[in-house]
């Protein structure tokens, strides 16, 4: 006897012994018992998780597609309803605000910092060359003009783009140049939402292109087909084509797309939303939550059933008021506040208690939003921003909350900031604006030139002076310089606070004031200095 079996595609066979045999012809019951054991030891590994004769694991069904396989088809369906999630749905509203918020906050700001030994510059002509690239990328960034819809500026922009990819699960933006008056720089960006980024009159997925995206044969992105509409506009759409914008410049290599999204699998051509995990949890919560507050408004009307022995009721409802919006015709009774109701004889009054508020609402949306944050890499105090716990507590959950803040905002400066920094660099270099001798022959030195750091928003505090402290702690052992420090507690720029402090510290010292930075730190005495002062006042009282 021989069974072949094919399960999650993999293939099995199992055939009998000559001892299976010998006991078939003694007992075919008993025969078939050890066959069918010996198929389910056939199928089965180390793993109980990879078992299919456990009830918990029989009927758990999976994918065995790539991450194109994955992804591509339910990411419409994704996109939808992570949308929908953001504009209906307050905790989905709140853990992706709250990530922007912290991510990007008032925008990740540029601090050049060149390679000055392959550059072979001293510290003075560094630290100007510096100066003047910083003043030059801000004349840009800060400029409606780096918008191609002129609406907004480079922070505003950071925002968009991060926001986008979090709700879609990617976002695209286009790099054209558009010439200005009053505007040295041609540069700017164009957003462009992933719906749009499509195959050809929506032609299904090839080994070539998927999701609107055409690859070399090593994966890299070679043409970008996007849709000239958005596919749910109202206006044009019979009208619709597809431009194929190349991924890079044929003379420059620089990028004419940038492409925001996070690769969790090799292969992985477009993402998925920062939701995705949780969609159908935040979805059920939402309706469970709607459903609690309707019991709770409902519980809060007094509602009563007027019980008779006949159960034949014939009342007219109240006079007509402003209160009780009452009409003649009304075949019910509606109550205005301290209303008396007369009843008949063998009448009474039903009240109906619904039993709401739920006391066991609070600790189970608790108990889920904590899942909920754990898929989210977001604390459950700073998903819901409720801090009730000790000190310890509190400030641990703040600083699990930065690292997963941190790790994003490294990623969206690499991905984002820096990629356009360097192509509006290869730009002002091009034009004259900026001086860069070899940026053009060595890949080396100009990779030099394009060194920087992005400086975001501080990390929240809950005790700003004992972080101080640390500060002052980790500076004095050398651990951290004072510039890393201004970054971590306030966010800024020492470099740039040095001039503004030197001039604070002179206009001080015109007004014969000290300036709290330049006060003189006299030490604490020691304890055998204050036991002495206070045996010399002793002595002093006892021979007065």
């Amino acid at each position: 006897m021989r069974q072949d079996f094919n399960i999650a595609g993999k293939q099995f066979v199992v055939e009998e012994n000559i001892v299976d045999r010998v006991i078939r012809y003694i007992n075919p019951i008993k025969a078939n018992q050890r066959f069918r054991a010996r198929a389910m030891h056939a199928i089965s590994g180390a793993y109980l998780g990879a078992r299919y004769d456990r009830r918990q694991t029989s009927m758990w069904t999976t994918s065995r597609g790539d991450a194109d396989a994955d992804t591509l088809s339910d990411l419409p369906t994704l996109t939808q309803r992570s949308r929908d999630l953001d504009r209906n749905a307050p905790i989905a509203t709140g853990a992706i605000n709250t990530t922007t918020l912290h991510v990007v906050g008032t925008g990740l700001k540029l601090q050049s910092h060149i390679d000055r030994a392959v550059l072979n510059m001293t510290d003075e002509e560094a630290d100007a060359w510096e100066a003047y690239t910083e003043r030059e990328f801000r004349l840009w960034s800060e400029s409606h003009d780096c918008d191609a819809s002129r609406s907004l500026i480079f922070p505003e922009h950071q925002e968009l783009a991060f926001r986008q990819m979090l709700v879609n699960g990617d976002h695209f933006v286009a790099l054209p140049r558009i010439p200005r008056k009053d505007n040295p720089y041609t540069l700017a960006l164009q957003h462009i939402e992933g719906d749009r980024v499509s195959n050809e009159n929506n032609q299904a997925d090839t080994n070539k292109i998927c999701g609107g995206i055409e690859k070399d044969e090593y994966g890299a992105p070679k043409t970008y087909h996007i849709c000239n509409q958005h596919p749910g506009s109202r206006f044009n759409t019979a009208n619709r084509s597809w431009t194929k914008i190349p991924a890079f410049g044929s003379n420059t290599e620089l990028r004419n797309i940038i492409h925001l999204y996070r690769i969790s699998r090799a292969g992985q051509t477009r993402g998925v939303p920062y939701l995705a995990p949780v969609i159908e949890t935040l979805k059920q919560l939402d309706k469970y939550t709607e459903a609690e507050v309707m019991a709770s408004v409902v519980s809060a009307m007094l509602t009563v059933f007027i019980k008779s022995e006949t159960g034949d009721l014939d009342l007219a409802p109240m006079e007509p008021t402003d209160e009780t919006k009452a009409e003649a015709t009304d075949t019910d009774i509606k109550l205005a506040s301290g209303a008396v109701v007369g009843l008949t004889p063998g009448e009474s009054i039903e009240t109906v208690n619904p039993l709401r508020p739920n006391t066991g609402f609070d600790p189970f949306v608790m108990s889920i939003l904590r899942q909920i944050g754990v898929a989210l890499e977001l604390p459950f105090e700073v998903l819901i921003k409720h801090f009730t716990s000790s000190y310890s507590a509190s400030r641990a959950a703040l600083m699990v909350a930065w690292t997963f803040f941190r790790q994003r905002r490294q990623w969206l400066a690499r991905h984002f900031c820096q990629e356009i920094y360097e192509i509006w660099l290869y730009e002002a270099v091009a034009i004259g604006r900026i001086s860069a001798p070899g940026f053009f022959s060595d890949p080396l030195i100009k990779k030099a030139y394009c060194g920087s750091t992005w400086i975001g928003d501080a990390p929240i505090q809950i005790d700003p002076v004992k972080e101080v402290n640390a500060s002052k702690e980790r500076i004095a052992i050398g651990i951290s310089t004072i510039d890393e420090e201004t970054a971590f507690i306030t966010g800024g720029d020492f470099e740039t606070n040095y001039p503004r402090i030197k001039k604070e510290v002179k206009m001080f010292r015109d007004l014969g004031i000290k300036h709290p930075a330049m006060e003189d730190k006299q030490p604490a005495a020691s304890q055998q200095d204050a036991d002495a002062a206070l045996q010399e006042k002793l002595n002093t009282d006892k021979e007065g």
